[in-house]
This record gives C-alpha cells, structure tokens and sequence, in this order.
C-alpha cells in the first residue's frame, strides 16, 4: 500500500532533532505495522494540494496547530480536496486536525472546547465494535493536544469511541472514512517535550495533569493496527466498486 500524508503543520524546530517531523512520525508508526508501506508527503500548510485521488493507494491527513476554522485558503482548499476524495470513495484516515477537517468538509461541525486544552493521555471507551478493530479491545487510550473537536457528526458518521472530555473521539465515514482525535504518532517522550514547549499557553493545573498521564500505557499499537486494517478494507472495497 502507498500512502499520501498530507502534511499540515511542521513540528517546532527547537523539537525536530529529537522527534523528527510530522511525516517521520507517521512513518515510524505506520512501518512498525507493516515494514511494505511505502509514502508520498504533500505539504498541504505551504499551499501543496493533490489533484489526483488516484496517486496512491490510500490517504492521511496529520494534525496541526492551526484550526479548521481559521479560514486560511490552503484548509478551504484541502477541504475540497477532502469531498473529492469522499465522492470518489477513495480510503483516508485523519487525525486530530485530520480528524476535523473530515467532520467540516462534509457538513459537521467543530468548535474549541470549552473545557480548554486536552493534552497527555485521553482514556476513551470503545462503544462500537466493528470489523477491521483487530486485535479487540474496550479501551482506546492515547496521546492528545488539542483544543477543539467536533461537535456535530456529518451525514453518514458514526460514533465509534468517546470520553468525558471528547464526546466523538473516533468516527467513521461511510466505508471509507475514519477520524481519531487522538495522535497515535506521537510518542509520550514527544507529549512531553511538546507540553514543556507550550508551558506558557496550558493552564498550570492542566499541564501537571497532562504531565502525571504520561505513567498510564498507550494504545498506539492496537490504533495503527486498527488504521491500517481500515484502510486495507477500504481499498479493496474502492477497487471492487
């Protein structure tokens, strides 16, 4: 399988050489479950936009620190992208950032939290089993940083995990989309460096919280998994199609 990243932020310099970028993360992740995967990387946040669905296999939106809701012309235009994509019934995965821009390029709808900031670990219930969440399990924990999230499901989503802080925390599209809130690529050294980096924004309490969730084991494992048998399935339902 090919995958196309689309890029939409770059993590901070200062962070880089310890952690790598965006798509070395996703990379790093992804191969730990199949060393075969190979990679294309649009950098969507400089204004690169495929304009072929067709150009791999399957398709990755990262997170980022900006907001769907900025009104920047690159996540209009991504946002586009993304229909074309849902028309054509081609495979993506989106997280966090990714995530939202699925839920507001086809009609739903995402605000910031008014609980502020998510950061460290979210402990989320699975509520929904479907086929391609091999190995099984109830739990779905992971690392997060975020402040907004969706609030309204597009036609055609279900709900598929939630917290008390991030009430559709996993959703799928249809056959052939999938949104976490959560970032499976990140590392909890790479959490933790990034909380230190954003000390001056995240409230005290929040931060020693998010801090203190670091102890707590992470599922990144069994999500990988979970994407990649997703996207597997929804390539070969494209393809029948």
């Amino acid at each position: 399988m090919r995958i196309g990243l689309l890029q939409c932020d770059d993590v901070a310099e200062e962070l880089q050489p310890r952690h790598g970028n965006y798509p070395d993360m996703f990379e790093r992740l992804l191969t730990s479950a199949d060393p075969t995967l190979s990679f294309r990387t649009w950098r969507c946040h400089d204004g690169d936009i495929p304009s072929d669905t067709m150009a791999v296999d399957a398709w990755l939106i990262t997170g980022s620190k900006f907001g769907v809701n900025d009104g920047s012309d690159w996540i209009d235009r991504l946002c586009s992208f993304v229909r074309e994509l849902w028309w054509a019934g081609r495979p993506l995965v989106g997280v966090c950032f990714g995530h939202q821009v699925i839920a507001k390029a086809l009609g739903g709808e995402v605000v910031k939290n008014e609980r502020g900031w998510g950061v460290g670990m979210s402990f989320n219930r699975v509520t929904e089993r479907a086929t391609w969440m091999e190995p099984w399990q109830e739990g779905l924990d992971l690392v997060v940083s975020h402040q907004d999230q969706v609030r309204r499901l597009p036609e055609g989503a279900k709900i598929l995990a939630v917290s008390d802080f991030c009430p559709i925390y996993l959703m799928q599209v249809g056959e052939t989309f999938l949104g976490v809130q959560g970032h499976p690529e990140f590392t909890k050294a790479y959490s933790a460096d990034l909380m230190e980096f954003k000390r001056d924004i995240l409230p005290g309490n929040r931060l020693r919280e998010g801090m203190t969730s670091l102890s707590a084991p992470v599922d990144d494992q069994v999500v990988v998994r979970w994407m990649l048998n997703f996207l597997d399935q929804a390539l070969h339902q494209s393809v029948a199609s």
